[in-house]
């Protein structure tokens, strides 16, 4: 089965043009021939752009020399009045001060405190859904919608131990669907080069969701600065992130970084989350096969740590993030001149990974715009999954709740497939298109019903 992919543009455009498509989708603004490429430059008036869709170019980048290729600042001015210094967009000693705090609290040890929270958010997504289906015949349901309630359910339940329907929890989930409208993938300074005394020009009503936003993560984090000194506050990951102390100076975050590390999980966690569900959740649904395998699987779930037994949907999800990376293209900078595939690359550079066109790269992948769960357990499968496979990048900067998102995409999937039967709607194809996350232009639309009575009487119940 090929799911959908977006058109590429001509080979040759314009730079107003690629601009201009650019801003709406940063996947169709892509030629096709990068899917074949090993490299690929791209030159404007104000800087070069290099695309990197070789191997062995990628561990050099983000595993032999990562200090050598710094994050790019110019991607991170679109964002910057949300994220403020968080981890996502520091380099360097701030980097990896950060990560030192943040990276305890992902430990595999301590995942198994993060799953209850995740299989409450899964029963509620499954009454929410239930109750608006009903138990008559098939009705449409808008996917990527549920998946975005949910992923930012587990967020909240996770980082500060209330639900979704929490007041401030609410305010916050509903200002980021602002942002999300509100915010373009890149503004003036992401092209042109500023420098650091000029003011960058963000969107007012961009500012006003980012300001809301920050000011609603402020108040939980005051609320729970204050339950750690009274020694009440719940044994959740915020909590674990704001007592850890940096093992070199013995310092803990202020408020103000925790809101921008706040900030950045949210971002990461509910954002990319929602996407990768919500197109596990289309592929299933197209192809009937994979979708009973994973429901029958889901029988066996019974508490949540059973999740290390969902393996069928591992490899769904597995896929899913093959075929639909939840951030497309990551930008590193050179420090200094390069040379790669004998080719001269000056200082400054921007160097595009694109785990995009990596993973349907038509040199590494077998039928790569197949959606074929099968092939990671394929053994000629293993060489491309080693080296070209990153959805939460790889080497020291690779995504600290990688771990976390794998445990929480296989098991919300399994827990709505266990009790709703999804199916295509025709006519209603969704497009991807890419502004902070791989999303559907008009949202995905599928048919859904009550997989089977006992099922659904088991699932609303459970949730009482």
């Amino acid at each position: 089965m090929r799911p959908p992919k977006p058109k590429s543009r001509p080979d040759r455009v314009s730079l107003w043009r690629y601009m201009r498509l650019f801003r709406q989708d940063i996947l169709s603004a892509q030629p096709e021939r990068l899917y074949g490429a090993w490299m690929a430059e791209f030159r404007t008036p104000f800087f070069r752009s290099y695309l990197a869709n070789d191997p062995e170019l990628l561990r050099v980048i983000l595993k032999d020399r990562p200090s050598d290729f710094p994050k790019s600042n110019r991607i991170g001015e679109g964002l910057r009045p949300l994220l403020g210094k968080s981890v996502f967009l520091t380099n360097g000693p701030t980097w990896e001060r950060q990560r030192r705090i943040i990276d305890p609290a992902f430990e595999r040890g301590r995942l198994a405190h993060s799953l209850p929270a995740m299989w409450d958010a899964g029963e509620a997504m499954v009454a929410r859904v239930l109750d608006h289906i009903g138990t008559g015949e098939k009705i449409e349901i808008e996917i990527e919608e549920i998946a975005s309630h949910a992923a930012a359910d587990v967020i909240f339940r996770t980082l500060f131990s209330i639900p979704i329907e929490d007041k401030i929890a609410s305010e916050v989930f509903h200002e980021f669907r602002r942002y999300q409208r509100a915010q373009p993938i890149l503004n003036l300074a992401a092209f042109v080069p500023l420098p650091r005394w000029l003011p960058r020009f963000h969107r007012s009503d961009t500012k006003a969701a980012a300001h809301r936003i920050r000011t609603l993560i402020t108040d939980l984090t005051n609320r729970r600065m204050q339950e750690i000194r009274n020694c009440t506050a719940p044994h959740d990951l915020a909590t674990r992130i704001m007592t850890t102390r940096d093992p070199e100076t013995g310092e803990t975050f202020t408020v103000d970084e925790m809101v921008d590390q706040v900030a950045i999980f949210f971002l990461a966690g509910h954002e990319t989350s929602a996407s990768a569900l919500a197109w596990a959740l289309y592929l299933c649904a197209t192809n009937g096969k994979w979708q009973s395998t994973i429901a029958k699987e889901a029988q066996a779930l019974t508490t949540p740590t059973d999740v290390k037994r969902l393996t069928l949907s591992r490899d769904v999800f597995r896929e899913t993030l093959r075929l639909y990376p939840p951030v497309p293209m990551m930008v590193r900078e050179t420090t200094k001149p390069e040379t790669f595939r004998k080719r001269a690359i000056p200082k400054a550079a921007q160097l595009v990974l694109s785990p995009w066109h990596l993973h349907r790269h038509t040199r590494l992948w077998d039928d790569p715009d197949v959606f074929d769960p099968a092939r990671w357990q394929m053994p000629e499968s293993k060489p491309s999954i080693r080296d070209a496979y990153m959805p939460f990048s790889t080497g020291p900067r690779v995504c600290p709740g990688a771990g976390f998102a794998m445990a929480e995409g296989p098991l919300l999937l399994s827990m709505m497939l266990r009790a709703v039967e999804l199916s295509p709607v025709t006519g209603k194809t969704p497009e991807p298109v890419a502004h902070l996350t791989v999303r559907a232009r008009d949202g995905i639309w599928l048919g859904a019903k009550p997989r089977d009575t006992a099922a659904s009487k088991d699932a609303a119940s459970a949730t009482g």
